[in-house]
């Protein structure tokens, strides 16, 4: 009998013996995950890898959205949709088994509510890239907000269920963060099927990748649906870069297709790998593997956008740039950088490569996915959190994504994570004790203070601020501006005092923001010069500062 489950009020009714060739009426809700699964009387003998198994549903408008259906063990293959807008829907099934009739041309109907709760990701539906191509939106054209956090190895068994999950998820939903980069079992820093890497029920894949592990996911299941019935975004990395000429380009496509039947009907963000294009650590062919790489992925982006209707975005996580990861930057839906871990010295390469990217064709949303840990190699503390935040989302970036050494890699105080393949450790504290690193909720100040705003039309304004930074030191203040609400500077060193140029001829109220602790000191009303230039006071003490001259009003 049909396996009945519930996400954020969906049901399904009915039954999916096997014989039966009746049409199966089912409930779902408005942009939940809606379940059910069929078994199959005919036996295969490698079931996962003989059957696939789609589900096409026809939209009340008449569209058709052709979801892959996963094997989940036995002889039950399930399928999930999120369905994006309510009424009367219809499906029917394609086997590559046509003569398995319990499996193909099964056909049903599915009716669709309104979503009436509060999560963002339900109300207003999917992330996706915005129509300005500059930052991101729900489905439904609300603006959301990429604030990241980075737990790499997040769905294994370090992490523990329900505890440690839950007490991670819930400290990042307090301090507002809306998205957590986590990879699907296949990490980094180690070698497959290393013992670190497994959750509760073993490996995502069998010995030599003959087959998926479904108990792999159901555990895996329950992490994703949390993220997300909290409000907070799976970016889901597929694995590490170097798994595809490990694994080949066929087991490939066979996990990426896996991960979207699983996952496609959560608000997901696809990442193909991480790093994309490095070879393994201690490959003897890492000019060839990295060549097979590049070519590689772009061909999964390509094979991804097929295979998931509901287009969720792309991109890869990179050494350098999305961009220079693949053969065609095209196949990607936004840049996701990483520009060093050196503390200050990666600061000229993080405004560089924002500023570089946001230059470059096409035009796409710009993100740091990784810079300097908190904490990492004792440095990168939360003054470099701070200036890395304000300075990529005052240059232009479209969000921020946050790491804290010992969370990435689920640290433990028991048994600390241990060496790398190369033999060195990164070290770190405790992923508890990392959480609790102060840049992170820093950053959520940050979040909160640009929320009051139209943050997804700030832009940058590096000439109306003088001193700014420059080429000779980037170390030094940067602004931007919401047309019609408010300019907005941040300066790492709180000095002399800043001169604001080019402003509008009209009365703003100032104020300067504490980006350490999120107090505000009001400077008053000021109005412009007839050159359009104002200058701030001095600052009260020596350090970084946000200065806010609010016109909104």
């Amino acid at each position: 009998m049909l396996s009945r489950r519930m996400f954020c009020g969906a049901t399904a009714v009915g039954v999916a013996l096997p014989g039966w060739a009746v049409a199966q009426e089912r409930f779902g809700v408005q942009n939940c995950s809606t379940e059910w699964s069929y078994s199959s009387g005919k036996r295969y003998a490698d079931p996962f890898n003989d059957v696939e198994l789609d589900v096409v549903f026809t939209t009340p408008s008449g569209a058709e959205h052709r979801m892959p259906a996963f094997w989940a063990g036995g002889s039950t293959w399930r399928v999930r949709y999120a369905p994006p807008v309510a009424g009367s829907y219809s499906y029917r099934t394609i086997c590559n088994d046509t003569s398995n009739t319990d499996l193909h041309s099964r056909t049903g109907k599915l009716t669709v509510e309104p979503y009436s709760g509060n999560n963002p990701l339900y109300q207003h539906g999917a992330v996706r890239v915005a129509k300005d191509g500059h930052h991101f939106e729900h489905s439904d054209g609300t603006p959301f907000f990429w604030l990241g956090d980075t737990w790499w190895m997040g769905l294994c068994k370090r992490l523990t269920w329900p505890d440690g999950f839950q007490t991670l998820a819930a400290d990042r939903s307090r301090k507002g963060f809306t998205v957590v980069q986590i990879v699907a079992g296949l990490y980094p820093d180690m070698e497959p099927y290393d013992a670190r890497g497994a959750n509760e029920a073993g490996f995502p894949w069998d010995d030599n990748y003959s087959r998926i592990n479904p108990a792999y996911f159901d555990m895996a299941d329950i992490r994703i649906e949390y993220l997300a019935d909290r409000g907070i975004v799976p970016c889901v990395v597929g694995c590490w870069g170097y798994f595809l000429p490990l694994m080949g380009l066929k087991k490939m496509k066979q996990h990426w297709r896996y991960l979207i039947a699983r996952w496609s009907a959560y608000p997901a963000i696809w990442c193909l790998a991480g790093e994309g294009t490095m070879p393994f650590y201690l490959s003897k062919t890492k000019t060839q593997d990295a060549e097979t790489q590049k070519h590689g992925w772009t061909e999964m982006a390509r094979y991804v956008r097929a295979m998931d209707p509901l287009r969720h975005p792309i991109t890869i996580h990179p050494s350098r740039s999305s961009r220079d990861s693949v053969d065609d930057a095209s196949v990607v839906d936004f840049d996701m950088l990483q520009t060093g871990h050196g503390d200050r010295q990666s600061v000229p390469n993080t405004i560089n490569s924002v500023r570089h990217s946001l230059e470059a064709s096409p035009k796409m949303p710009v993100l740091v996915g990784e810079v300097c840990y908190e904490g990492i190699q004792e440095a990168s503390r939360q003054e470099v959190q701070r200036f890395m935040f304000w300075s990529c989302l005052l240059n232009g970036a479209g969000g921020h994504t946050y790491g804290a050494n010992g969370i990435w890699q689920v640290n433990t105080g028991e048994k600390p994570y241990g060496l790398s393949p190369h033999g060195h450790s990164w070290g770190g504290p405790p992923w508890d004790v990392a959480a609790q690193l102060p840049g992170s909720g820093q950053l959520g100040l940050g979040k909160s203070l640009l929320s009051r705003y139209s943050w997804w039309r700030l832009e940058s304004r590096p000439a109306m601020l003088e001193p700014r930074w420059t080429p000779q030191d980037y170390w030094r203040p940067s602004a931007g501006e919401i047309p019609g609400e408010a300019v907005i500077a941040f300066t790492p060193t709180g000095g002399r005092p800043l001169k604001f140029q080019n402003l509008e001829p009209k009365t703003y109220r100032a104020f300067l923001f504490n980006p350490g602790d999120g107090t505000e000191q009001t400077l008053g009303n000021i109005t412009p010069d007839g050159t359009g230039a104002w200058q701030s006071p001095e600052f009260p003490i020596f350090r970084d500062w946000v200065v806010v001259l609010d016109h909104k009003g």
